[in-house]
């Protein structure tokens, strides 16, 4: 799209490609270089860092509804060149999406130095890396029009989301934030409207391509199903057979304890011995 030529990041591919592949080299070698190390805490900068990208993403948010709004965007379908210059208004706002697609790399980099290397997923790598570079293209082909809707939800989202990381660096104010799981539903609601609006404007055509809608719909398609299996693991576990196993009858029970409080007591206080 000649509107966007010389934007910062825009005219080739490379930079894109380089930074994904800087930030795939740092989660490997980073790993690598933590493993026998402590965990660094990092608080402040995570309250910055989170605070920074939820004020992002409100800008973002009220910015695209603003702009939308001004170019009296359809909702069910909006092309690329009506708009004129409201056009032009929610391509720079997509230009920031893009970018703050670069700076969120820094959730996984903050993983790795914090050793949590349980919430360096498949779907948490896979949605950075490929967030990124999907959107340059995004950027060059298609930097307004039908492309407004998916990155005002997910800015409304992150409102959300990255308030909670910040708050929940805070040891006073995690009783308060009782909301994840909601924060991972209102996600999966996010990528299904998403995908609807999408489909929307292949069923009513705008002149908006018809490969692109394909396209993100694929794409989000894949997030559902990775968001429900995430979601499944996390949220929807059954007990294990230990966990509801229950206490024979005929089990040996010693001064009114049961013996395998003797075994883990001792194993506890073996364990401190060790240490």
């Amino acid at each position: 799209d000649t509107r966007v030529r010389g934007w910062f990041l825009l005219d080739s591919y490379l930079p894109t490609f380089f930074l994904t592949g800087a930030y795939l080299l740092c989660i490997w070698l980073g790993n690598k270089f933590m493993k026998d190390r402590p965990p660094f805490s990092l608080r402040a900068h995570l309250i910055v860092y989170n605070l920074g990208i939820t004020l992002l993403s409100l800008y973002m948010l009220v910015e695209l509804i603003l702009a939308t709004w001004e170019g009296g965007y359809n909702l069910q379908c909006q092309n690329l060149h009506s708009a004129g210059d409201a056009d032009i208004r929610v391509a720079k706002v997509l230009w920031w999406y893009y970018f703050s697609k670069a700076i969120e790399f820094m959730d996984t980099i903050f993983f790795v130095l914090r050793k949590k290397s349980s919430q360096i997923t498949f779907l948490h790598v896979y949605h950075h890396a490929t967030m990124f570079n999907i959107w340059w293209c995004v950027l060059n082909w298609i930097p307004c029009g039908q492309s407004f809707f998916g990155p005002t939800l997910n800015s409304f989202i992150h409102v959300l989301m990255y308030s909670y990381y910040g708050l929940s660096v805070i040891p006073s104010m995690r009783k308060y934030l009782w909301w994840k799981k909601y924060l991972t539903q209102a996600q999966l609601v996010q990528f299904l409207l998403t995908i609807v609006h999408t489909l929307s404007a292949a069923v009513k055509p705008c002149g908006f391509p018809f490969g692109c809608l394909m396209f993100q719909s694929s794409y989000m398609a894949t997030l559902v199903v990775l968001f429900i299996n995430f979601y499944i693991k996390t949220y929807r576990k059954a007990p294990s057979r230990t966990a509801i196993k229950e206490t024979p009858v005929t089990t040996e029970v010693k001064n009114g304890f049961h013996r395998d409080y003797f075994a883990a007591a001792n194993g506890f206080l073996n364990d401190k011995k060790a240490q």
